[in-house]
């Protein structure tokens, strides 16, 4: 037997690695979920990421005691990741359209979940530091600020990856006397097993280390410069400036430099509060947006999708409440 379809709404939270779908009652109750891979149109392709959404909210449907094909939602809120720029969104919005699920779609960059995760209504900043670093900001009456965030070409820098890879660089050139001494020649080829950085170099350069593994050197970074490693802490500080140049142009864009604001912080990176890091960014955010508020967002981010969903329908506090209850928030 099918459950009663009006005002039946679907959040996304679609991520490099990981995909969130849950259904959801108009009034907050989460009638289904489903979890699946990562959602990367670049490397496959819209309509072939958009397939292997639509197998991830069929089950998150069945799950909520529909049969058949997945209903027509009164709205579909949909985080993704790689909906960078604002031609990306149209085509995937365009895509969503296409499959029939809803008239009423919203596509937002996945970093608008974690943000709307943390708050209790949609103002403020959240920057995003994980694999890579993202920020957004957005305002009740639906303004928002945001960046490129697709690497280098857009000013980026930060994020796990290129932490890890920064490290490196400079324990390469410790190594070798190119460069400052630093503890990191020691620790980031231990860290595989390995006695020097020419050692790590050659098994990177030949795959004998898999590529996606650098991002585990990430965490050695952050031991050595809590070590007292001046090179190590030097990358640390320069995250948090970017952390802030980032929260403070965003604030300002959206006209909230001179008022009480959030600033949430999220991401593996930021989530994990290395205390240098953390010290830093306060420090900073201080003197820059001195009325900044700073948090940090553990919820899941497919909650910030279903707050969305439901800010769409104006489904008020309660909903919202019902909501984060059912995630823990």
């Amino acid at each position: 037997m099918g459950v009663n379809l009006n005002g039946v709404l679907l959040a996304i939270d679609a991520g490099n690695s990981k995909t969130d779908v849950a259904v959801l009652a108009p009034d907050g109750t989460v009638l289904g979920a489903a979890r699946g891979g990562g959602f990367q149109p670049p490397v496959v392709g819209v309509e072939t990421a958009v397939d292997i959404l639509a197998e991830i909210v069929g089950r998150a449907w069945a799950e909520a005691g529909g049969t058949g094909p997945s209903p027509a939602f009164a709205h579909v809120a949909a985080c993704l990741a790689n909906a960078d720029l604002p031609v990306e969104e149209t085509a995937l919005q365009a895509e969503l359209l296409r499959r029939g699920w809803s008239r009423s779609v919203r596509v937002h960059n996945d970093t608008f979940a974690i943000l709307r995760a943390g708050l209790d209504e949609p103002r403020g900043v959240a920057v995003v530091c994980g694999a890579g670093i993202n920020c957004v900001g957005m305002t009740p009456d639906g303004r928002t600020a945001r960046f490129p965030a697709i690497g280098k070409i857009s000013g980026d820098w930060g994020g796990g990856s290129g932490m890890a890879e920064e490290a490196l660089w400079f324990a390469a050139r410790a190594e070798d006397g190119r460069g400052e001494p630093s503890e990191l020649a020691r620790a980031l080829p231990a860290h595989f097993g390995l006695e020097t950085m020419y050692a790590l170099i050659e098994a990177l350069h030949l795959g004998l280390v898999p590529f996606e593994r650098r991002h585990e050197l990430t965490p050695v970074l952050f031991r050595v410069s809590a070590d007292g490693d001046p090179v190590a802490l030097s990358l640390v500080h320069r995250l948090a400036e970017e952390v802030v140049a980032l929260s403070a142009v965003a604030l300002g864009r959206l006209g909230l430099l001179e008022e009480e604001a959030p600033v949430m912080l999220g991401g593996s990176v930021l989530a994990a509060r290395h205390p240098q890091l953390e010290e830093r960014i306060r420090e900073l955010l201080a003197e820059r947006a001195p009325k900044a508020v700073i948090g940090f967002v553990t919820a899941p981010p497919v909650l910030g999708a279903g707050l969305l969903a439901l800010d769409e329908v104006a489904a008020g506090p309660e909903a919202a409440a019902r909501l984060r209850e059912h995630y823990g928030a």
